[in-house]
C-alpha cells in the first residue's frame, strides 16, 4: 500500500465501480455447511466471527449458513488479536470462556489470543496461514486441538 492511502475511500471507489467485495458459495470450503449443520444438530451454538468488513458480514449472512450468528470485526469495531474481540466472542457465545471453542488458522490472530482470553482453541491447518507455523512448538503447545477439517469438530464435541 502506498503511504497515505485512504483505505475507506478506496473501498468506496471500488463499490462505486461495481468492483466491491463479493462472496458466494464457491468461496466456502467444502466442509463448512456439513460441519456447521452437524454441530447445530448436536445442540452447539455456532457463531462465525472473524476479521472482515461490514460488507463481508452482509455477504456471509446472505449465504444462509447454518450458524446462530455471523459477525465481523468491522461490525464490532475491534479486530483480532485485540483482547476486546475475544471478549465480544465470549459475550455472543453465551457460554463461559472455558466452554467456548474458537477455531482459527492463524496462530498470532486466533490461537494465542483465544487462549489468553480463556477460550479453548482449535488450530485448523489449511491455507497458507494454517500451514505456515502449524507445526511450531508454541502453536502445538497452545492449541487444545489441531484439525485439518471442520468436520473433525463434531467428534471433539462428542468427546
Amino acid at each position: 500500500m502506498r503511504p497515505g492511502l485512504d483505505v475507506a475511500a478506496e473501498y468506496q471507489a471500488r463499490e462505486a465501480a461495481d468492483r466491491g467485495e463479493d462472496l458466494d458459495e464457491g468461496d466456502l470450503y467444502d466442509d463448512v455447511r456439513p460441519a456447521l449443520s452437524a454441530l447445530r444438530q448436536l445442540g452447539v451454538r455456532v457463531v462465525i466471527a472473524g476479521n472482515q468488513t461490514v460488507r463481508a458480514g452482509e455477504l456471509l449472512r446472505g449465504l444462509n449458513l447454518p450458524a446462530d450468528l455471523i459477525v465481523t470485526s468491522g461490525e464490532w469495531g475491534v479486530a483480532k488479536p485485540d483482547p476486546g474481540f475475544f471478549q465480544r466472542v465470549v459475550e455472543v457465545a453465551q457460554a463461559a470462556p472455558g466452554a467456548t471453542l474458537y477455531v482459527g488458522d492463524h496462530p498470532a490472530n486466533d490461537v494465542f489470543p483465544a487462549k489468553a482470553a480463556g477460550l479453548r482453541a482449535a488450530h485448523i491447518r489449511r491455507g497458507p496461514l494454517g500451514h505456515l507455523r502449524g507445526a511450531a512448538a508454541d502453536v502445538v503447545a497452545a492449541a487444545d486441538w489441531r484439525i485439518d477439517s471442520l468436520t473433525q469438530l463434531t467428534d471433539l464435541v462428542r468427546a
